[in-house]
């Protein structure tokens, strides 16, 4: 019988940020995922849209925030179909943590591990969560970090951060704390995506590759 605590464990990483701003949500992602020691893909991206006014940042293990992502975004779509109403953000983060909740204490070979970072507007106005592995959900009025690089941009957020940052002011200090996360986080790296979410809805504004090579 094989002891499970013998068993290789595929460890991820990645520094996820979203940020409150007074023109709305700024969320931020670097695009490495990692196996262990190998960078096994350097151009994933770590936020996805789940509705026209909500998206979400992702970090833990790939195949875990895949399938909640893509499960989250049908289970949404079907509920706007049903009722003729548009979901709110509380909703989302509802559904949302029953399945990381769900998830995590399943009985599993490979852990489930997943942590996101919800950004959305509603008639009700902005909001931010941030939704622990343990399908824990705390309301975010400022900012929040997540991914195995959150330590190193929490210094800049708790640094240069202020309450009343226009979008662009916000989405450079996003960039500054991804930075400051690739510089020192081996699990974080070779580029950046910011999102922001405004009364118009859900925008990819920034998409950029970072490579490092060696020319002689």
């Amino acid at each position: 019988m094989v002891d499970e605590n013998e068993l290789p464990v595929t460890k991820t990483g990645t520094t996820t940020v979203g940020m409150v701003c007074k023109d709305g949500i700024v969320l931020c992602s670097d695009k490495r995922v990692t196996s262990g020691y190998l960078i096994s893909y350097k151009k994933f991206e770590k936020i996805t849209q789940i509705t026209d006014k909500i998206a979400v940042t992702m970090a833990g293990s790939a195949s875990d925030v895949q399938l909640i992502t893509r499960v989250i975004r049908a289970e949404l779509r079907l509920k706007k179909i049903r009722t003729g109403k548009e979901v709110t953000v509380q909703e989302a983060v509802n559904l949302l943590s029953n399945m990381v909740y769900g998830n995590i204490r399943s009985m599993s070979m490979i852990p489930s591990i997943s942590h996101f970072i919800i950004g959305g507007v509603d008639n009700t106005g902005f909001h931010l969560y941030d939704l622990s592995p343990d399908g824990t959900v705390t309301k975010c009025d400022d900012y929040v970090s997540s991914g195995s690089g959150s330590v190193m941009a929490y210094g800049v957020l708790e640094t240069l951060y202020k309450n009343d940052m226009t979008m662009d002011d916000t989405m450079k200090l996003g960039a500054k704390a991804i930075n400051a996360a690739v510089q020192r986080d081996i699990a974080s790296g070779n580029g950046i995506v910011i999102y922001t979410i405004t009364k118009d809805g859900v925008k990819k504004a920034v998409s950029k590759d970072i490579a490092y090579k060696i020319e002689l």
